[in-house]
C-alpha cells in the first residue's frame, strides 16, 4: 500500500488522507468512531495520544487497514510485537484484538504471529526522526522485510495467553456497563 521509497512522513500524510484523519487526531480531547450507525466516543487520554503516534506508523509499515478487521490485525500484531511501557496501547489493543477474534480469527492469529517475529516502536517515544525514514527503512527496523515465519509452539501458547487477556479485558470493560444498564432498567 505504501511504497518503500516514500518517506514515513509522506506515507503518514497519505494514511491520514485515505482515512479522514489529521494531526488533530493527536490533540483532540475525544476519539470518535462509529459502531455500525451508532456514534461512539471515548477520552483521548495523554497515554493514548502518546501511543497513537506510534500506532499510526505501525499501520504505515504493516499495511493493515483501519477497517474493523484491520484494527483487529494491527492490535494482534502490536500485542505480538509488544507494547512496551505503553499501558494505553496494551488496553486498547487487547480490546481491538477481541473484536478481531470475533470477526476474523485466522487473520488475527496470522497478524499476532507476524508480530511475534517483528519489533514494534513501543520501545521508544515518538520523535520526528521516524518521519524522515523511508518506509522501507521503517519496515527493516521493525523486521517486516522478512518473510512470514510459521507459527511455533511458543507462538501458539503466547496467542492463547493473549486471547485470554483480550477476553478478560473486554469482559472487564463490558460487564460494568451491562450491570449499570441492568440496574437502571
Amino acid at each position: 500500500m505504501y511504497a518503500d521509497s516514500l518517506t514515513v512522513a509522506e506515507a503518514r500524510a497519505r494514511y491520514f488522507a485515505d482515512n479522514g484523519f489529521t494531526e488533530a487526531t493527536y490533540t483532540d480531547p475525544w476519539v470518535k468512531l462509529k459502531v455500525g450507525p451508532v456514534p461512539f466516543a471515548f477520552p483521548n487520554t495523554t497515554a493514548r495520544k502518546a501511543a497513537v503516534k506510534l500506532h499510526d506508523l505501525h499501520h504505515v509499515a504493516t499495511d493493515y487497514r483501519t477497517t474493523w478487521t484491520g484494527e483487529g490485525e494491527i492490535a494482534a500484531w502490536e500485542i505480538g510485537a509488544g507494547c512496551g511501557r505503553y499501558g494505553a496501547a496494551w488496553l486498547l489493543n487487547l480490546s481491538a484484538m477481541a473484536i478481531g477474534l470475533a470477526i476474523a480469527p485466522r487473520a488475527v492469529f496470522r497478524a499476532f504471529v507476524r508480530g511475534r517475529h517483528s519489533k514494534s516502536l513501543y520501545d521508544r517515544a515518538f520523535a520526528d526522526d521516524l518521519l524522515a525514514l523511508r518506509v522501507g527503512e521503517l519496515r527493516a527496523l521493525l523486521r517486516l522485510d522478512q518473510p512470514a515465519a510459521p507459527a511455533s509452539a511458543a507462538d501458539r501458547l503466547a496467542f492463547a495467553v493473549a486471547v485470554a487477556g483480550a477476553l478478560a479485558t473486554v469482559t472487564g470493560m463490558v460487564m460494568p456497563v451491562a450491570l449499570v444498564i441492568a440496574w437502571l432498567a
